[in-house]
């Protein structure tokens, strides 16, 4: 394919409702919601303000000779305020001086695709990285690790949001502009160069978006668009996002299909999506993305659900959910914490995780501690529909001090449940430095201004009031401050320190368990299936696979420190153990204390040829 036709197919491959859209003449298309205004004049750079038409459904339109690269702001009249204020466009593609600056009109097929024949890869072979953008470097900073990546054994790269936030220091959920990228990371185009870049190395690349609020500096809607939330539904951000207007839903949906047709994304990660209050609106936006990004591609989609809604999983639909569950009693497991909304996985924590491990979810309607039921039956869904962790940005950041587990728990321990996260048939995700045992925090920062930034500092403190270990004021204290600068530089990962001592040892164990994970589980995913879970003692089970070749898998896990005895050894091969013995162990009958080991059984009639042909081989 000649560059020329890449360019232009890859132009046309997308068009917003909303927003400055470049035509094929070389004009702009200018489109605003602002049903709440009287008028709307479109501001240009060193050019006289100009009206535009009003539409029918509360629009405001006006096509221009304008080139890519201008500087624009929307003048919006209200009853309110007859002199109009000047606001950035909320469906810019980027922006200059920040969120409240200027919007830039931006050519969406400047970049020539070198990779136009990747589909991506089917989602059993999924294997995830969670990176922040801004840590690494922006998305430049973010290429320079993709070989690396590709070596230990990852599959898909999640970015942590991208789209503009207020400054440039933020995790990306107080993001108030979704269509344009945060310029502190980069431009459209090198952003686009990244994605780019990885599928050249066959890496997927998928993005977590935020649809359920907005962030508390730089959003104007409310001012002319009040139709776009619902005052009488209030989240932990302030009024919900309205989802019953169709327009509302079309500005969320067309970014959704930006990223994916445009920015060519392999898959969306859908932030806290319990959160927004109509969710049919999650139906649609699974069955448009399906429509438009057709079967030749393997896009995949990912819910983050408090709710445990399994009727969202499934063909057409969401392809997994981040489980929160299998994180939150592991944790339990290998720390001994029991506050916050680990409460309610402190009572039978291993029956717990057998369950989890059996059918997906722990909740399925079953009450919380608070209350009130929660989850839907998980268990006629396959393994493969939930993405699990033992760390994430969440996780580690939303502590008060932002340790990870590599501080927290026995380092056998962790070893153990490490080999359970990277060898099962469950989806595992990592988070940047977790594979090689990275012991820097990731902590909450921001970088807002004035009172916003005291409000979220004192904010941040008073959330831990209630912890024991946060009870007194001076020790609240001890909370870094989300706006200092070495908040964030504090929470970058020393990628130069992977190979030294004892953090070499980390990484060559995932490395390895990951290399086991390719040959041996990958493709053999689909049609995967739970057998049963057997609880064997206090923080020890079993637990059996039925593969999709028929085969078995079986992982035994012991994080008890007393060793335990096994009523049935281990008759199959050990694919991995978590240190070295645990197997030779296993099979004297015992579960060495810390431990995990990993086993596959031919089925049957293979087992049959596999011994016939050993014993011809000796005869021989």
């Amino acid at each position: 394919m000649k560059q020329q036709n890449v360019r232009s197919s890859a132009s046309l491959s997308f068009t917003s409702t909303y927003g400055a859209q470049l035509l094929d003449d070389g004009h702009t298309r200018f489109r605003l919601w602002a049903p709440d205004a009287h008028r709307v004049e479109l501001e240009l750079e060193d050019a006289p303000a100009q009206a535009m038409q009003r539409l029918d459904d509360g629009a405001f339109e006006l096509t221009v000779d304008c080139p890519p690269g201008s500087r624009y702001r929307y003048r919006v009249i209200t009853a309110e305020n007859a002199e109009g204020m000047a606001i950035p466009d909320p469906a810019a593609r980027t922006q200059d001086e920040d969120v409240n600056g200027p919007s830039l009109v931006v050519d969406p097929g400047s970049h020539v695709w070198q990779h136009t024949d990747w589909c991506g890869r089917p989602w059993q072979e999924s294997v995830i990285y969670e990176v922040h953008v801004g840590l690494l470097g922006g998305f430049a900073g973010v290429r320079r690790y993709l070989p690396y990546l590709v070596e230990l054994g990852v599959t898909a790269i999640e970015l942590m949001p991208v789209a503009e936030f207020p400054g440039g220091r933020n995790w990306g959920y107080d993001g108030v502009l979704p269509y344009a990228v945060e310029a502190d990371y980069g431009s459209p185009d090198e952003l686009k160069a990244l994605v780019d870049a990885a599928h050249g190395q066959g890496l997927m690349v998928f993005l977590d978006v935020v649809y359920n609020h907005f962030g508390p500096d730089g959003n104007y809607l409310a001012s002319y668009a009040g139709g776009f939330f619902r005052q009488d539904l209030i989240t932990p951000w302030g009024a919900s996002i309205d989802f019953r207007a169709p327009q509302v839903r079309r500005y969320f949906i067309d970014n959704a299909l930006m990223w994916l047709q445009e920015y060519r994304f392999d898959g969306l990660r859908f932030d806290a999506v319990h959160a927004i209050s109509e969710q049919d609106f999650l139906v649609e936006m699974a069955e448009e993305i399906r429509a438009h990004t057709g079967p030749e591609r393997h896009v995949h989609l990912v819910l983050e659900n408090e709710g445990n809604s399994a009727s969202l999983l499934g063909e057409g639909h969401y392809d997994a959910q981040w489980n929160d569950d299998w994180h939150n009693v592991m944790h339990v497991l290998l720390t001994g914490e029991g506050e916050g909304y680990y409460a309610g996985f402190t009572e039978n924590p291993t029956q717990k995780l057998a369950r989890c491990l059996s059918e997906g979810f722990i909740y399925q309607g079953e009450n919380t501690p608070k209350g009130h039921a929660r989850g839907e039956p998980s268990a006629h869904l396959p393994p493969s529909a939930f993405v699990i962790f033992l760390q994430n940005h969440d996780q580690i950041g939303n502590r008060a001090l932002g340790e990870r587990l590599s501080t927290l728990a026995d380092p056998d321990a962790l070893a153990a449940a490490t080999l359970l996260l990277l060898l099962s048939p469950m989806v595992p995700l990592l988070f940047m430095g977790e594979e090689w045992g990275s012991e820097q925090p990731f902590l909450f920062f921001t970088s807002h201004k004035r009172e916003l930034a005291e409000a979220v500092r004192e904010g941040r403190r008073g959330e831990f009031a209630d912890f024991p270990a946060f009870r007194d004021e001076t020790a609240r204290e001890r909370i870094p401050d989300p706006n200092d600068p070495a908040t964030y530089e504090r929470s970058r990962p020393d990628f130069d320190s992977r190979e030294d001592p004892p953090h070499a040892a980390w990484l060559e164990r995932y490395r390895h368990w990951l290399k086991l994970r390719h040959q041996h589980l990958v493709p053999h995913l689909a049609g995967t299936r739970s057998l049963s879970t057997e609880v064997l003692g206090e923080k020890a089970l079993l637990a059996r696979w039925r593969l999709g070749n028929d085969d078995t898998l079986t992982i035994l896990l012991n994080l008890r420190d007393d060793p335990l005895g096994l009523d049935e050894k281990p008759g199959a091969y050990c694919l991995a153990e978590s240190r070295g013995g645990v197997a030779k162990t296993a099979r004297q009958g015992w579960l060495a204390p810390r431990s995990a080991s990993v086993w596959l059984r031919e089925r049957e009639d293979k087992e049959s040829e596999s011994m016939e042909r050993e014993s011809k081989e000796r005869s021989l």
